[in-house]
């Protein structure tokens, strides 16, 4: 375990325990680049279009993997879903994810 794992947490470990829990991933890239490739079953909110999505994203009642293209869009979405908490983790870029999950 690195130094790293102890100040944040194993974050393949959280990852793999969200999927376990039946997680939706959310990819809040554009809807091009979405087309472009993605996580197969990924649901697609622009994070720009992710506050009027609230209320649909807490009636999913699962936990949420949020992604996009390196992971700068999916951190200001999971802060915006753990501010209405949501539970949710930043799954980063979706190509590296994707490796993570075995895609």
């Amino acid at each position: 375990m690195g130094l790293l794992d102890l100040l944040f947490g194993n974050k393949n470990e959280q990852l793999q325990e969200f999927i376990t829990k039946g997680a939706v991933i959310i990819d809040v890239r554009t809807p091009g680049e979405f087309q472009g490739g993605h996580i197969q079953g990924s649901k697609n909110i622009p994070l720009q279009s992710l506050q009027g999505q609230i209320n649909a994203i807490k009636k999913l009642n699962k936990p949420i993997i949020a992604c996009c293209a390196s992971g700068m869009r999916s951190s200001s979405a999971a802060s915006i879903l753990k501010s209405h908490g949501i539970e949710v983790v930043n799954g980063g870029g979706w190509s590296s994810l994707a490796h993570k999950l075995n895609q």
